[in-house]
């Protein structure tokens, strides 16, 4: 859990927000079947596949996998320079992720995503800390974390939880 008070009360706003200007259909699935921030950070931990939609020039929808870190609150995840996706979010930065487990636990958000580790440009203030983090779980010479890759932060703007039963994640 990397988050701190102020970024635990501003996810348990947004989740609340989100749920409270869902549809009826989806508050009857999740109002009683969901955690709190806190409870949703601590699930979160390690690397998390995404399920990433993104869109494409002709808006046609494409998804794919990533790897997803729950960090500060948001959902950072990365991909080669080359791949399709990251030619998708350049020029549309909207984004949907979906983490799923099993039929424990499904957390889903819509957003914008910002590129933490720009080429030419200066990176996210925070980019050396996000890349430590992520050296000491892949390696810091798997390639060159500067260029080779690029990684992204969702702001989302919507975001719910559905966990029917903690308990089970939590084993």
């Amino acid at each position: 859990m990397h988050e701190t008070t102020d970024e635990l009360v501003e996810l348990q706003a947004l989740l609340d927000a989100s749920l409270s200007r869902s549809t009826g259909h989806l508050r009857s699935i999740v109002a009683s079947r969901t955690i709190t921030a806190a409870q949703l950070t601590a699930v979160l931990t390690g690397m998390c596949t995404l399920a990433l939609s993104t869109v494409t020039a002709s808006g046609e929808p494409r998804i794919s996998g990533a790897d997803g870190h729950f960090w500060h609150g948001r959902w950072v995840f990365g991909t080669a320079r080359s791949a399709a996706k990251a030619g998708h979010l350049a020029a549309r930065p909207a984004a949907s992720v979906a983490h799923l487990r099993g039929e424990d636990l499904g957390v889903f958000a819509h957003g914008r995503v910002e590129e933490l580790n720009p080429l030419g440009a200066d990176p996210a203030t925070d980019w050396a800390e996000v890349r430590t983090y992520l050296q000491e779980l892949y390696g810091g010479d798997a390639f060159d974390w500067d260029t080779d890759v690029v990684y992204y932060r969702l702001q989302p703007h919507w975001m719910t939880v559905y966990a029917p039963d903690l308990e089970a994640l939590l084993r």
